[in-house]
């Protein structure tokens, strides 16, 4: 019942429900109290309040801030309170002192102080928001960006103002309770100079040197920096926070590009939820201030995905355009008809090149090229389960789509069964369950049998964990456990105090990468991933959420896979271990393989996953694995060949393609040294010529 309320009310725990329900249930009590009167009553049930207000806020919880949405936000409560304060002095007759007045006047004069004190937060706020956000660029040399105001002027700053009402609301309650007015006089003016002195703090941080540079000066510097790094591929991304992902997964390869990359996103919360990279990167929000940048030497620019912000950096035709999403899949979405507006779109092989002909979108076959997948890199061959081990099957469901469609996740009508099956076999197996992040992000059903997936998963560690059979070396996991807590404690200390909470102004000053830092972080983190697996038990079941372990890791330890159609299973071919796939339309096998390249070397699955047989078998005596050779094939039709590699099929296609771009680029300059008009005056209106783009020239651009 308990995490029933707790769902409900989207709460993050049961402290945080009873904390609401103390605070929903505090504000009949003060008024019951201010009615009978009753002072000791009313201070318990403000204390009450007080308390569960500020615990709800500092764990940001989710149902107090939709109480704003029904006027009951922060303010209205705070004035309730007050409001409510001021009855129980009229009910103990004391409306006829001077201090019930002086209580009046000091809630109406903290009310006032309330605007120029909001006032002064927002206008701070704005001018630290600066017009680009940027890691890994110069800008501190450039120009001059002062400190944040301390962090405790701002963070929370409407509740630590509303909360400076406390000293006047205790004095007052202590007069009551003594029949003397100095607490509540004492109380009054403790709390009228803390709002004043709270304002006249803020009041320099919006003029003068401790506000950054404007607009026009801030992108002046970023063009600086630009016109003297000449970067000359772009990684373009836009989309929400839970897509970030997308972006990540392109950051180790274009770290390794010949030409200089630059990373270039649309949304500050991607910007926050960006993976360490040596790569520099800028986040630019506006579309005027994209199309206004001088991206001059950019030749080619990549997209990882079909989304509308793409018309802002599509509208160049001085540099090359790419689609190379962010997985290789045989859904609707690898051949989006969105992709033809693009000058190539890259494939990891020959089954990427043919579901674009089958699919017959207007992406032309002279326009992709096969690539590989550089990201695969660090999948290992499978060799067999290890003597002495069990094998471990990974269950990597992916989340429902935004359609509805029922063969789009196996979670839904599959994921018990499977997963019921795996734990019950015999001889036994591991199984690891990682749900696509995504998962229950739209369908409500699809977050109710994750949950019950993720029950099963733990219910079934539980029992084996006590099973007999099962011994593990309880020493190596000790010290397995110490090296993370070791490693964990380290990576802390690298990244600061792990609560850094510096503003976007300061963030784009000081965030240049140390690369002796940032190499150690990323040896630590390959160490925290071996010892991660160490501290498990090989026989031990498990649920994995989250950024780590990564989806390849799990690969890595993982001696097959069940999952459904997504790039996943795609990725998964890559190590040559068995796998098997859900069929939960129920189209059929034979109907199920033709549809779906990366189906046809798998065990095929029915919603009953009574075929799981089949994928035990092949793990457990891989020599008689009937499907070795299909994976082996179908691994070469989907990713491409092993030689040369992806990383150099990858430059290789950005060099040709800067290539072309190049040779475009001279083919204008030519036309305009003819004396083409034309030429002449479409070069003029490009980024990097004379004339720039106005606001209505971009929302044109847009739109169109």
């Amino acid at each position: 019942m308990i995490s029933t309320a707790i769902r409900v009310a989207r709460v993050g725990s049961a402290a945080e429900l009873a904390a609401a329900a103390l605070m929903m249930l505090g504000f009949p009590v003060l008024m019951v109290a201010a009615l009978v009167p009753s002072v000791y009553a009313f201070a318990a049930a403000a204390a009450v309040t007080y308390l569960a207000d500020h615990y709800l806020h500092r764990k940001g919880s989710y149902l107090v801030n939709r109480l704003s949405k029904v006027r009951a936000g922060l303010s209205i409560r705070f004035l309730i309170r007050q409001l409510l304060l001021i009855l129980l002095l009229a009910r103990m007759d004391l409306s006829n002192r001077l201090i019930f007045y002086g209580a009046i006047a000091c809630f109406i004069a903290f009310y006032g102080l309330q605007a120029p004190h909001g006032a002064l937060v927002t206008l701070i706020r704005n001018r630290r928001r600066m017009p680009v956000a940027t890691r890994n660029v110069d800008l501190k040399s450039r120009i001059h960006i002062p400190d944040a105001p301390p962090l405790g002027l701002l963070d929370r700053s409407a509740e630590k103002m509303l909360h400076l009402d406390l000293a006047a609301v205790v004095g007052l309650l202590v007069s009551a309770i003594t029949n003397s007015a100095v607490a509540g006089f004492v109380g009054v003016g403790i709390t009228l100079a803390l709002g004043s002195l709270y304002v006249l703090v803020l009041m320099p941080y919006v003029r003068g040197r401790k506000t950054p540079p404007d607009a026009d000066t801030v992108l002046a510097a970023v063009d600086d920096w630009l016109a003297e790094y000449q970067p000359g591929t772009v990684l373009y991304f836009s989309g929400s926070k839970d897509s970030a992902y997308q972006v990540n997964m392109w950051l180790e390869t274009m770290e390794q590009l010949e030409s200089r990359p630059l990373i270039l996103l649309r949304e500050r919360v991607i910007l926050q939820n960006l993976a360490p990279t040596t790569a520099p990167v800028i986040c630019v929000p506006g579309g005027v201030h994209l199309m206004n940048m001088d991206l001059s030497t950019v030749r080619v620019a990549l997209y990882a995905a079909n989304v509308g912000k793409n018309i802002h950096l599509l509208r160049v035709p001085t540099m090359k355009h790419v689609f190379i999403g962010h997985g290789d899949s045989d859904k609707l979405a690898s051949v989006n008809p969105f992709s033809k507006v693009y000058d190539e779109v890259w494939t990891a092989g020959r089954a990427g090149r043919d579901r674009y002909a089958i699919a017959d979108v207007g992406v032309r076959d002279d326009d992709i090229v096969e690539v590989g997948r550089p990201q695969l890199a660090p999948i290992q061959r499978w060799q067999g389960v290890p003597d002495g081990r069990i094998p471990t099957v990974l269950y990597a469901p992916t989340w429902e789509g935004w359609d509805g469609d029922p063969g789009n996740t196996s979670l839904v009508l599959a994921g018990e069964n499977i997963v019921k099956k795996l734990v019950k076999a015999d001889p036994p197996v591991r199984v690891l369950y990682k749900p696509h992040p995504f998962t229950g992000t739209v369908s409500a059903e699809a977050g109710a049998a994750h949950r019950r997936v993720t029950a099963l998963v733990q219910k079934a560690a539980t029992a084996r964990a006590a099973d007999a059979r099962f011994t593990p070396d309880t020493a190596a996991q000790a010290a397995a456990k110490a090296e993370l807590a070791r490693i964990e404690a380290r990576l802390t200390e690298l990244a600061g105090t792990g609560d850094d909470k510096r503003d976007e102004a300061e963030a784009s000053r000081d965030d240049v990468v140390d690369l002796k830092k940032h190499e150690e972080i990323a040896r630590l983190r390959a160490d925290w991933n071996d010892f991660y697996w160490q501290a498990l038990p090989s026989h031990q079941h498990a649920v994995i959420t989250g950024a780590e372990p990564r989806l390849y890791d799990c690969f890595n330890v993982s001696d097959a896979m069940v999952s459904d159609i997504s790039s996943v299973v795609s990725d998964f071919i890559a190590s040559g271990k068995p796998y098997a796939v859900t069929d939960s339309a129920g189209v059929g096998a034979e109907e199920f393989k033709r549809a779906n390249t990366a189906v046809r070397a798998a065990v095929i699955l029915s919603n009953s996953a009574k075929e799981l047989g089949g994928l035990l078998g092949a793990v457990r005596d891989p020599s008689a694995d009937p499907l070795a050779a299909d994976r082996e094939e179908l691994k070469h039709y989907l990713l491409g060949p092993d030689e040369p590699t992806s990383i150099d099929q990858f430059n290789g296609a950005v060099a040709a393609l800067a290539r072309k771009a190049e040779a475009r680029n001279l083919g204008q300059e030519a036309r305009i040294a003819a004396g083409d008009p034309e030429a002449a005056e479409l070069a003029e209106a490009l980024p990097g010529g004379k004339p720039r783009t106005t606001a209505g020239e971009a929302e044109g651009a847009a739109a169109g």
